[in-house]
Parts: C-alpha cells; structure tokens; sequence
C-alpha cells in the first residue's frame, strides 16, 4: 500500500498535538484549535470541518486504527471524530486529520476514504456509517463535555480522562457530546443543495449525510467552498 503525502504535512509532528484514546471528540477539538494557531489552518478555521462518525447501533468498522490488535487495524467504534481540512490551492488534496489513524498525518481525504472507511467494502446494514459534518468555527464556539460518558454506572472511569479540565461551550453548556454522535437516518440530507449546504456553515449540528456521500466526498468539499461564497 502506498500512500501521497502532502508537502506540508512534513512540517507536522504529531506529537505536538493533544491526544487521549477514547477521547476522540476533545482530541479533535483541541487538533482544530492547533492548526488555526500555527498557521496550517485559517486564522478562524473557516476551512476545517470537524466529522463525527456513527449510527443508530453504535457499531462503525473503521481500518488502519492505532486500537486495533488486528494486522488490517479494523477497530468497531460506537462513533469516531476526525477534522477535515478544505485545501484551496490547485489541485492540492484536501487533507483528513486523524490522531487515532495510522496512516500519515494528515493523509490526502480520497486515500484516507478508500484506505479507512472502504466505501467498496460490503457491509450488514447495521453496519453502515453516517457522517455528521459541523463547520469548525461553530464546532469550538458550541461544543461541550464533561465526560459523563466516560463513567460507567458506579461512576468509574472507563477509560483515562485527560488531565485538563472539560470543555465548556461557550454558551456555558457543560455537556453536549451526545447531541453530535446521536444518529437518526430520518435525520439524512436527501441531496446537496443550498439548504444543505447552508446547514454546514450555520447550524450547530452541520448536515448529516449518509455512506453513499463516500464515493463523492471530494466533489461535496469542492461544492460547500463554491457555495460558501455565496452564503
């Protein structure tokens, strides 16, 4: 398997970004706020879009995972969050931003799709993904957790919090989480027109899509910039 790697992402050590397993959403948060204050990303992040994976069963295969113990790195998530930055310069490929992946950081979006979700790849229906896609800017504006999620019934941590302290939206909300990874596939874009595209730059929760958009991922980036000027 061989992969492209962008020029710039030679100027990216991952090391230098917040990272705790299991924490994918906080993870991502604070991987979208890094970007904007290096300078790889927009000042304002207006060309990342944070992505929450998931469905109604909370069961999605995703490949070439750091967590998995199998030698293809299938790990079945109840949801995953990854950052999706929109490249503007030529042919440049857009880049996905995946700290729980372990193809290169940041991988071009066509072979981190053919590589991580395998849209080809035939799965049970309870299988099948839905992506939840949120505008950066709004994300950090309105995101919110206090982990509760991460405690299990005797109020135990399941999994190592990080060791700063939750994030607060700020509207003050304190915890939010489950309003992003909670899917409802009545709740799928039927196509990708204006409203949807509206959606992606104004309203909290962005637009829902579901695995079919895969196959044209690159085409419905292209499409949100084009529209954004437009907005």
């Amino acid at each position: 398997m061989t992969t492209s790697t962008p020029e710039r992402s030679s100027l990216v050590d991952i090391s230098e970004f917040y990272h705790t397993p299991f924490y994918c959403e906080e993870n991502v948060y604070f991987l979208c706020k890094k970007l904007c204050t290096s300078g790889i990303a927009d000042a304002r992040g207006s060309d990342l879009f944070v992505v929450f994976i998931s469905n109604e069963k909370k069961q999605i295969p995703l490949w070439h995972q750091k967590a998995s113990k199998r030698a293809d790195g299938v790990v079945l998530w109840d949801y995953h969050v990854i950052c999706i930055q929109k490249r503007r310069e030529g042919d440049t490929p857009h880049l996905v931003w995946d700290l729980d992946s372990s193809l290169p950081f940041p991988s071009p979006l066509t072979s981190y799709v053919s590589e991580t979700i395998r849209p080809s790849f035939e799965l049970f229906s309870e299988y099948r993904r839905f992506f939840r896609i949120v505008h950066a800017p709004i994300f950090l504006q309105c995101f919110a957790s206090d982990r509760r999620h991460m405690k299990d019934s005797a109020g135990n941590w399941t999994a190592e919090p990080p060791a700063y302290g939750p994030i607060i939206a700020e509207d003050g909300a304190v915890h939010n989480l489950n309003e992003y990874n909670e899917i409802c596939a009545a709740d799928v874009m039927t196509n990708a027109g204006s409203d949807s595209i509206n959606a992606v730059f104004t309203q909290k929760l962005g637009v829902l899509a579901n695995e079919g958009y895969t196959n044209h991922m690159k085409c419905y980036f292209n499409l949100f910039w084009k529209e954004r000027k437009n907005i």
